[in-house]
């Protein structure tokens, strides 16, 4: 197994930051990954498990040993009449897995196409998109236990589940490298296409009754139309999470912006805002700061135009937090992860 040093990971991350780390390997199997960490070598090292680099921004060089997951492959666990369980290895591309479903017109994960990043990350962030969550078909994970270097399968309720959330963000970030996931999928699926603008997109399209490939595609239109594509434009998808406030605070800010959007929030009493349609009112959309700037098309969307430093996008996302705050008196926090 190749360990590398002083390893650059400008190709290795969609934001396209040119940080190095001291040390990077990767594996390829689960096998691979216990004989890795069987060595004990790398213990005194800090770890960071990379996947597809499609939520994360580096700030810094990692003085310490980032862990690339490449383990590959899909494979159907079981299947009754109405049901299939998938597996799908960490390492296999996101988007992958849907168009596989979707070929198959097993339902589920149709509204979370095009979502970059790796199977394995999917849990960790509960991916979601036009109001599907991950965790609506997950049933099971592996992983690799980083102490024991033994593999152990975590249910629903062990990855404890949030908005943007699981266990593995939180108080067991880096103690474990996640090697496959397992999804219930339907093989009579009903659809969820009331979220943002996949109603009129199928319209557009002249699909009157929708379908697995259908939803996938309008959700691959639209967000294609309003996402800029990382290996043109570097950048980590949507940079902050959708804030939840409580129902008292939404009348209250309604009355000064009639026009303000929500959606039924997680927690109860709670409505969730656009992050988006607040940074935008607040100028940012569109607006060029340095070699970085929020995008045209898409406000909630940092970007880097060339040669921005991990930090010039941390000072900007810092800057449209205090603004947003300053404006409408809400927190935004960030979904991407900061190293």
């Amino acid at each position: 197994m190749l360990i590398e040093e002083d390893k650059s990971l400008k190709l290795l991350n969609t934001f396209g930051i040119n940080a190095f780390a001291k040390y990077f390997v990767e594996i390829d199997s689960s096998d691979s990954a216990q004989s890795f960490f069987a060595e004990r070598k790398f213990n005194s090292e800090k770890r960071l498990i990379l996947g597809g680099g499609s939520n994360i921004l580096f700030t810094q060089n990692f003085d310490g040993i980032v862990i690339k997951n490449n383990i590959l492959g899909i494979e159907i666990i079981k299947e009754d009449e109405e049901y299939v369980w998938v597996k799908a290895s960490a390492g296999t591309i996101w988007h992958q897995l849907v168009l596989y479903a979707v070929a198959n017109n097993w339902g589920g994960i149709e509204n979370l196409s095009l979502i970059p990043g790796l199977c394995g990350a999917a849990p960790m962030q509960n991916i979601g998109a036009y109001g599907v969550e991950l965790k609506d078909v997950f049933i099971s994970l592996e992983a690799l236990n980083l102490e024991s270097n033994q593999i152990q399968l975590f249910d629903h309720a062990d990855c404890e589940f949030g908005y943007r959330e699981s266990v593995f963000k939180n108080k067991s970030k880096n103690q474990f490298l996640i090697l496959s996931i397992t999804l219930k999928l339907h093989k009579k699926p009903t659809y969820n296409i009331s979220y943002g603008a996949i109603e009129t997109t199928l319209e557009h399209m002249k699909i009157m009754e929708p379908t697995v490939k259908s939803i996938s595609d309008a959700v691959i239109q639209i967000r294609s139309s309003k996402l800029p594509n990382p290996a043109e434009l570097g950048n980590a998808g949507s940079f902050f999470k959708n804030p939840e406030i409580p129902k008292e605070q939404h009348e209250q800010l309604q009355l000064q912006y009639p026009l303000l959007p929500s959606y039924k929030g997680t927690a109860f009493n709670h409505l969730k805002i656009p992050a988006g349609w607040l940074i935008e009112q607040c100028g940012w959309k569109g607006k060029v700061v340095g070699n970085t700037g929020s995008h045209k098309f898409q406000a909630l969307v940092l970007v880097n135009y060339g040669n921005a430093t991990g930090d010039e996008i941390f000072k900007l996302a810092q800057d449209i937090i205090a603004s947003v705050k300053e404006k409408f008196g809400v927190v935004l926090t960030p979904e991407v992860n900061l190293v």
